[in-house]
């Protein structure tokens, strides 16, 4: 049987708050202490196929992003309880 994630990939450049950024490197964090050795980009796309295809619902996310206080995320984004992870490849260098 042939697996969906396994199919054929597709780079996708994604531009979003740094926030945003760092919440998904908790998600893969959270996953990690879970036992799932997995990537940000399986994380992503479990997330994508999760999402409810409604617009209703999809417009009630949107609103909901689009109404969070700047400091939203600064709690879990910070979470010591989670262990690290190192992602494979080129380490990125803040500005």
């Amino acid at each position: 049987m042939e697996l969906l994630w396994q199919r054929p990939r597709r780079k996708t450049l994604v531009d979003w708050p740094e926030d945003v950024n760092t919440r998904l490197d908790v998600l893969v964090r959270a996953a990690a202490a879970a036992g799932e050795q997995t990537s940000r980009s399986q994380v992503l796309a479990a997330l994508v196929t999760a999402a409810e295809v409604s617009p209703a619902a999809i417009a009630e996310l949107l609103h909901s992003y689009r109404q969070m206080a700047a400091d939203a995320l600064e709690a879990d984004n910070v979470r010591e309880d989670l262990p690290s992870v190192r992602s494979p490849g080129r380490t990125r260098t803040k500005r």
